[in-house]
């Protein structure tokens, strides 16, 4: 299934500030020497100009972006052990000190990732949901299973954060507002499975729903755990039609 309309989810993008966003795909360039050169040491006039044209300034919030793009990288290298803000920094080319100027912690940095992944996955579900036309079998509620288990799969460091692998012996409070997430859609794919179960004619629409709503949430979280721990080998739109169809 394709990406919901007017989302703009791939490239997929981040906040600066809280609503601002940036490109994750787009690595940050490191400078390096040039092949070829025979004398390493700058002549005394490229050190002038060199002293004359200070480095440029990133632009505000540019930084900010820059930090959030490699800690999103960092986290879809398969089997990545838990990042540290020294090595952060180390990729980035900066002290530990200049991250602290933008985030006040590491925790700061995932829950960055987090308002994203929310903005992102809601702004689908939401748009899905509102929609006043059904949608043929299985309907809006695999619709929505479908959505998150392609944003997990185009963007491999989120799902990581998702699943919660990310953030073990980070604070506790981000494990929390992944689960708060997960409860969220969960609470969304009830009052779609609800409404589609008095459709129907089931007599007991609110305990079917929340049965199914149950099933669906649990094999969303199933398929992006697989996806993590695979090294991202497994993908979790794989038979996704069938499977849900099953489900449904």
């Amino acid at each position: 299934m394709g990406a919901v309309e007017g989302q703009g989810l791939w490239p997929w993008q981040l906040p600066a500030a809280r609503h601002s966003r940036f490109h994750a795909r787009h690595a940050v360039r490191h400078s390096c020497g040039k092949i070829g050169l025979v004398n390493t040491e700058p002549t005394p006039d490229a050190a002038a100009r060199s002293a004359a044209s200070p480095r440029k300034r990133p632009k505000p919030g540019e930084r900010r972006t820059q930090i959030l793009q490699v800690l999103a990288g960092m986290l879809e290298q398969p089997g990545a052990e838990r990042i540290t803000t020294a090595a952060l920094a180390a990729r980035l080319d900066v002290s530990e000190a200049a991250l602290y100027r933008h985030f006040a912690s590491k925790a700061q940095m995932f829950e960055a990732l987090i308002d994203f992944i929310e903005t992102s996955v809601f702004g689908m579900v939401n748009q899905i949901a509102d929609n006043p036309l059904p949608l043929p079998p299985p309907g809006k509620a695999a619709r929505i299973a479908s959505v998150i288990l392609q944003f997990g799969e185009k963007n491999p460091g989120m799902t990581r954060v998702m699943v919660g692998d990310a953030l073990v012996f980070e604070n506790e409070r981000l494990t929390a507002r992944v689960n708060q997430l997960f409860d969220r859609v969960e609470s969304v794919l009830r009052q779609v499975l609800r409404a589609a179960a008095e459709a129907q004619g089931c007599t007991a629409p609110t305990a079917q729903a929340q049965v199914q709503a149950s099933v669906l949430v649990s094999f969303v979280i199933g398929r992006l755990q697989r996806y993590a721990r695979s090294g991202f080998k497994r993908l979790p739109c794989d038979q996704l039609d069938a499977a849900l169809r099953l489900l449904a």
